[in-house]
């Protein structure tokens, strides 16, 4: 495997041309919101028309693709999922940290992460790798949670196609910073800042039908985004 220091913007696809100034070049920035975000945007042409779909993914740094793996999985019968095996998609991952209140409409802005990952899909046919990035894409969501369930039947194994996508070829970019406005509008003296945005978790819900105590691991997710 290749690629896992590389810098970003490793291609004229992916390089960064307007803001220019927010662009981040470590590959590690990139590692680190993959591992905090939990939803993942797939872009693929179906048919005659581009679709856009939330999913959840996993990050494999090792995994055999030129600059680690990310995962995505659906439904063997999806017809994006069944497109996407055989294309170039680009998946987007974003986090908003803030909604920035300027003194004019066009400065209004966002405070956020965002990455974009461009690459031809690969369908996972091997068996241990598709059951580590299912088992991967469970313990993104809540970390250790994987270990604690029964192992997937033939029949839901069968119902579910996992994609892997190269990281290497991927961009980044970073605003973290107030209002920018023009001088003008400095003078005229109006409000400008940020609202901050975090994502936080309420405590665990239990089903009605469990019969169990909130485990440890769930217990130490919450947690983690209260």
């Amino acid at each position: 495997m290749t690629g896992v220091s590389t810098p970003l913007s490793p291609s004229d696809r992916t390089t960064v041309r307007r803001g220019r100034d927010r662009a981040i070049t470590d590959r590690g920035a990139m590692h680190a919101l993959l591992d905090d975000a939990l939803v993942a945007h797939v872009g693929v042409i179906v048919g005659d028309h581009p679709v856009v779909l939330p999913v959840a993914f996993a990050v494999d740094l090792d995994g055999p693709d030129d600059g680690g793996s990310l995962y995505i999985h659906g439904s063997v019968a999806a017809r994006w999922l069944v497109g996407a095996s055989t294309s170039t998609v680009c998946v987007a991952v974003t986090e908003v940290d803030g909604l920035v209140a300027a003194r004019s409409g066009f400065h209004h802005s966002m405070n956020y992460r965002s990455v974009v990952v461009i690459g031809a899909a690969r369908l996972v046919t091997d068996d241990d790798e598709r059951a580590r990035a299912l088992s991967l894409t469970v313990d993104h969501m809540v970390p250790g949670r994987s270990a604690t369930l029964r192992d997937p039947t033939r029949k839901e194994l069968a119902a579910t196609s996992v994609l892997a996508v190269p990281l290497i070829e991927a961009s980044m970019k970073v605003r973290a910073e107030g209002a920018i406005d023009e001088p003008s509008d400095v003078e005229a003296g109006v409000w400008a800042g940020v609202i901050p945005i975090r994502r936080t978790a309420d405590a665990p819900v239990t089903n009605a039908d469990s019969h169990n105590a909130v485990p440890d691991d769930v217990r130490a997710r919450a947690a983690d985004l209260a």
